[in-house]
């Protein structure tokens, strides 16, 4: 959703519910172009931990489609002009999942963390919204131009100042912080053995 296609430009902010965002998203005339579906996300790396250490990700995901995503920091150069999280994006749709795989075993590749999530993804003007509802709480993800970034989060009636640019595993380890746990994978499954408040992390109480 952004002019160069090979940068992703985006901001998240934390809600305790989605229904007041989809209640503004109707009145300022969004429109829900896909309606809440299941995703299932795998990231990939050798077993030395190659990529992450370079804070890269190769991420197989699947949902209505599958698609193959090799995403990495941007220059920095590039981040010091923005207050939004930019990174450099090359996505591939794939046909066959289980082929994928083996194409990055061959290439010494293969799944380290996994990661779920139901979304739902509207769109305002040149802005793709999507609320994200992850095992450890509700996001509400703006993906766009910077300077269509901030008309719409006002549209929206959000706080600019209370963006987020950290990404979900980084997230993830907010709530490690706050609540111990030992598995790595951020599942529905691991998550619904733990009793959190997460307005205690993100909601400022």
């Amino acid at each position: 959703m952004n002019t160069d296609q090979s940068l992703e430009v985006e901001v998240k902010f934390w809600t305790a519910d989605f229904t007041p965002i989809k209640a503004v998203l109707a009145d300022i005339g969004a429109t829900c172009t896909k309606p809440r579906y299941y995703e299932r996300n795998a990231v990939y790396d050798t077993p030395a931990g190659t990529y992450r250490k370079k804070h890269e990700v190769v991420r197989l995901r699947q949902d209505q489609r599958i698609r193959l995503t090799f995403k990495r920091p941007a220059p920095t150069a590039v981040q010091a002009q923005t207050e939004a999280k930019v990174r450099e994006e090359i996505e591939l749709e794939v046909s066959d999942y289980g082929r994928m795989e083996q194409i990055l075993a061959k290439l010494g590749l293969t799944e380290q963390r996994l990661y779920e999530k139901y979304r739902e993804t509207w769109v305002y003007g040149a802005v793709e919204i999507v609320l994200d509802e992850m095992p450890f709480g509700y996001f509400i993800e703006l993906e766009g131009a910077e300077n269509d970034l901030k008309a719409c989060v006002a549209q929206l009636q959000l706080n600019w100042e209370s963006r987020i640019l950290a990404s979900y595993w980084d997230l993830m380890e907010d709530v490690r912080d706050r609540y111990p746990f030992t598995f790595d994978d951020m599942t529905f499954a691991n998550f619904a053995k733990l009793e959190m408040d997460t307005n205690t992390i993100w909601g400022g109480s």
